[in-house]
């Protein structure tokens, strides 16, 4: 059975967190669908990078997925945190005990769906102070796995973050293949 990933974008999503979440994954043989708010037209990145998404949130939230993952970035998140599909969605997730990840600024979508309450978690540096959360045991590692939530630093961390994404749902020996071929240390 192929693993299969969403990953939601808006304007303004991190462009190195979504192309190296996509391109680890498909590396690693998962069925990648990246997905956008309205229409299926070209996304604006953070730094300028446009990224052509699959389907329309709309189409794509009538699948079923091993994970979804959100990309962070400026103003990204705070796109993808206004839409109630995505907040409904990782609440509903989270409810069944499915897989959700989140990198950078997107651990504040986690945060304001209600489901970091009791959890480990780390985020971009100061994205999630004045939420006014409480409950959360913040970490300062790179990436950070509690039970099915699994987040992340930021775009430096993007790669591991990916990575340990792969291993979790496909086990260390799809990791390694992976990164083998990446040429890591």
């Amino acid at each position: 059975m192929a693993v299969k990933v969403l990953i939601p974008m808006a304007e303004g999503s991190e462009e190195l967190e979504a192309v190296t979440l996509v391109n680890i994954f498909r590396r690693a043989g998962f069925e990648v669908v990246i997905a956008a708010p309205g229409e299926v037209v070209p996304i604006k990145c953070a730094r300028g990078t446009v990224i052509v998404p699959n389907v329309t949130l709309d189409r794509a939230l009538r699948e079923e997925y091993d994970l979804v993952v959100l990309p962070g970035g400026q103003p990204g998140t705070d796109n993808l945190m206004a839409d109630e599909r995505i907040i409904d969605l990782v609440r509903e997730r989270a409810r069944q005990d499915l897989y959700v990840a989140a990198i950078c600024a997107a651990p504040m979508i986690l945060g304001k769906a209600g489901i970091l309450e009791g959890k480990r978690a780390t985020s971009y540096p100061g994205s999630l102070d004045g939420m006014g959360l409480s409950g959360i045991d913040y970490r300062e590692e790179q990436v950070v796995v509690d039970g099915k939530v699994i987040t992340s630093r930021g775009p430096g961390t993007a790669m591991d973050f990916a990575l340990k994404l792969v291993e979790i749902l496909a086990g260390p020996e799809v990791r390694r293949r992976v990164e083998e071929g990446l040429q890591r240390p």
